[in-house]
């Protein structure tokens, strides 16, 4: 967690319970190197319609990578307005990240993230700018894949399990 700071935290819960710790849905998120198949990108369409998909995620260096072909309407409305959310259902809490998402071109990173997927099974390779590899998630399209990089300063949680409650979380990105 060292990369945000975190800024505010605000208990939404009607029922009395007390705010989640942070923490909670943290250690969740860095559990394992991908993100539960539950995880979804909210953009939006040019013409301000919402749009939602399905997405396979990994979790890097404080942020949430994925990746999605260039021809896909996810990729073209990050393109045009970065602005979006991830909502993943973890273990005991269900979760909406709110960010931006931006397409990651340069080399290193593209290694760096590539070799933490194959960690977790997906052999993927890089191939200029984007992804490429034997498989990805239907809603990603056709290789290449361009790898997008969102970075969250909001978080809600809402608890399915005990502890309840619901929170939300307001950050900072530290530079650096």
């Amino acid at each position: 967690m060292a990369d945000r700071t975190l800024l505010e935290t605000r208990n939404l819960d009607i029922y009395g319970n007390s705010p989640l710790p942070w923490s909670r849905p943290y250690r969740l998120l860095t559990a394992d190197i991908f993100l539960p198949h539950t995880t979804f990108l909210g953009t939006v369409r040019p013409d301000g319609r919402p749009h939602a998909a399905g997405i396979g995620a990994v979790w890097f260096d404080g942020d949430i990578y994925f990746t999605s072909g260039p021809a896909t309407r996810k990729s073209r409305n990050l393109a045009a307005n970065p602005a979006c959310t991830i909502a993943v259902k973890l273990e005991t809490i269900d979760l909406v990240l709110e960010g931006e998402s931006v397409r990651v071109t340069d080399a290193q990173t593209l290694e760096r993230v590539a070799a933490r997927c194959r960690e977790g099974g997906w052999p993927v390779q890089v191939e200029g700018d984007a992804f490429t590899g034997p498989y990805s998630a239907p809603s990603a399209g056709p290789p290449p894949w361009y790898l997008y990089r969102f970075t969250f300063h909001t978080a809600i949680g809402n608890a399915t399990a005990p502890p309840n409650g619901a929170t939300l979380w307001r950050f900072e990105r530290r530079s650096g």
